[in-house]
């Protein structure tokens, strides 16, 4: 599934959000932290920001960031003016204090309109989402970031909650593959999954990395997957077993079960709790199968280690097959069962 299609399947200003956040390149985390920001002074109702304004929220975020995890793959290259050394050089002082030092401020408003403005609507393949969420106008020090009307909806919708749950999912994963290494554990290996802490786990570190509904739940443009209704903030959430894992216990044993691990990823999917417990130990729908073969070939658009993960089950899961794309695996799990 390209941006093209996961946009045709809820073409709005939401759907161009997670294509920007889930779905666009990660060399850095500078997106991560713009958005952070743009959706807190668009709950605002903010108009017009002063790029100031913006590079301090922004700012703060990074430096909070740093103190964790890596905010770029260890392998790159920092030089003395680079806007994550300065962060780096200017965290005690920034956290202690509760706001961006100004040297740190000055490298943000110098950085952030090249660095991190002009790419966050930018995808893979030199395209860009269809809705924009803000424009920069003015020069120098009068500089003023322009909210669009599709951002402030966004930032003051029932759905804003989930959004800024799901920008920070994809951060914790992008940070922790950068931590790992790019190239190796996390990027070779993927990412395996909690089921008791309902968590997905940095294989590596053998450490949470975030919640299996946050990091999922956008791919599905926020729905359940078994009723295909939105998932609201206010609503009992779970984690379905698509095909349901009492599969792997039917004569009693799990070792008499020859098909793929039901415990992973591709086949977990974020649904309403009630749907959940109504659908119970019963089979896929073809409808559900349909939407689940959407959500997988989708999170493979996203950069590792997420896409990771969800290769490697096409490639291994079946013993001794290796599958072309998602609708044909589950067709053949179905077949199995």
């Amino acid at each position: 599934m390209n941006g093209r299609e996961f946009y045709a399947r809820d073409a709005s200003a939401r759907a161009s959000w997670r294509l920007a956040v889930l779905m666009g390149a990660n060399s850095r985390t500078y997106k991560f932290a713009l958005g952070e920001a743009l959706l807190e002074f668009g709950r605002h109702g903010r108009e017009d920001v002063r790029l100031a304004d913006l590079a301090a929220s922004y700012s703060l975020a990074m430096v909070r960031h740093l103190a964790r995890d890596p905010q770029a793959p260890q392998a790159a290259e920092l030089g003395e003016k680079d806007f994550l050394t300065v962060a780096a050089q200017e965290s005690a002082a920034t956290l202690a204090g509760g706001r961006p030092t100004e040297r740190l401020l000055a490298a943000a408003e110098r950085s952030m309109p090249a660095m991190v403005m002009q790419k966050f609507h930018n995808l893979r393949g030199d395209t860009a989402v269809p809705d924009t969420f803000y424009e920069l106008a003015g020069t120098g020090r009068r500089r003023v970031v322009r909210l669009t009307p599709a951002l402030r909806r966004l930032a003051q919708s029932e759905q804003a909650a989930v959004l800024k749950a799901e920008l920070g999912a994809r951060w914790n994963i992008v940070e922790s593959s950068f931590a790992a290494g790019v190239g190796r554990s996390l990027v070779e290996q993927g990412v395996s999954v909690d089921r008791a802490a309902l968590k997905i786990t940095d294989k590596r570190r053998r450490r949470p990395v975030t919640g299996i509904i946050e990091a999922t739940v956008g791919f599905q443009h926020g729905r359940c997957l078994i009723c295909d209704e939105v998932l609201s903030p206010g609503d009992a959430a779970a984690v379905d077993h698509v095909f349901p894992f009492s599969l792997m216990h039917r004569f009693r044993s799990v070792g008499s079960w020859h098909g793929p691990d039901l415990d992973a990823l591709w086949n977990l999917a974020p649904a309403h709790a009630a749907c959940n417990g109504t659908k119970s130990d019963r089979q896929p729908t073809p409808a559900e199968l349909d939407r689940l073969a959407a959500r997988n070939a989708a999170i493979m658009q996203s950069p590792h280690p997420l896409r990771r993960t969800l290769q490697l089950s096409l490639e291994s899961a079946l013993p001794g097959r290796r599958m072309p794309s998602w609708p044909e695996f589950l067709e053949a799990v179905r077949m199995a069962v």
